[in-house]
């Protein structure tokens, strides 16, 4: 069976299995996020995977239409290598948020992505229309890739990461895509969540 088929099959038992551990802790996030601040549960966010622009799913870790603000913060950007937006202290971000993204709650509703087939379980990691426009013409090819909750440059350091050293890992795992690179990827990112949240 060729590795595009048994990947898929990999995300569609990954991503059931992780929604249904991950059930009893959807009534218990989405009342924390309505408790602390105005908003939905859960936002759509534009992102870029296999050629098109998708929408997805993660709880909520900001103000409500946080988007709006990045122009104003724009002068607060410590991302000065490239089109990436992060700032140490987002003043967008929630007291809940700040939870989720530590554990990396915020992203359990990304399993539902998978199992829609907009994202893989391992890929590249998934950015912004306006982000992406600006990768040099090297790692052009990662628009065409299907992104992933997880993958090569997540594990390694995620936004830390220089705006093309990331897309050096992302380029690498694509072209040295494998069902044992697939398993080292899921692994290491479990190790991290359960023993080092930080460094993703």
């Amino acid at each position: 069976m060729r590795y595009k088929s048994v990947k898929r099959i990999i995300d569609i038992l990954g991503s059931g299995f992780g929604l249904l551990l991950t059930a009893p802790l959807w009534p218990i996030i989405a009342l924390a996020i309505k408790l602390d601040s105005r908003g939905p549960m859960l936002v759509k966010l534009d992102r870029v995977s296999d050629g098109r622009i998708i929408k997805v799913y993660k709880f909520r870790s900001m103000i409500d239409k946080a988007h709006n603000y990045k122009p104003i913060l724009n002068h607060l950007n410590e991302r000065r290598d490239g089109p990436f937006f992060k700032i140490k202290n987002d003043p967008r971000v929630t007291r809940v948020g700040k939870i989720l993204r530590r554990f990396r709650l915020d992203e359990i509703p990304q399993f539902i992505n998978v199992l829609k087939d907009d994202l893989a379980l391992v890929g590249p990691r998934p950015h912004e229309p306006e982000e992406v426009i600006h990768y040099p013409g090297e790692h052009k090819h990662l628009l065409l890739a299907k992104a992933g909750a997880t993958g090569l440059s997540q594990v390694n350091g995620a936004s830390a990461l220089p705006f093309l050293k990331e897309l050096e890992f992302d380029s690498h795992y694509v072209k040295n895509q494998s069902l044992r690179l697939d398993a080292k990827i899921i692994a290491k990112t479990v190790s991290i969540i359960f023993f080092d949240p930080t460094a993703v």
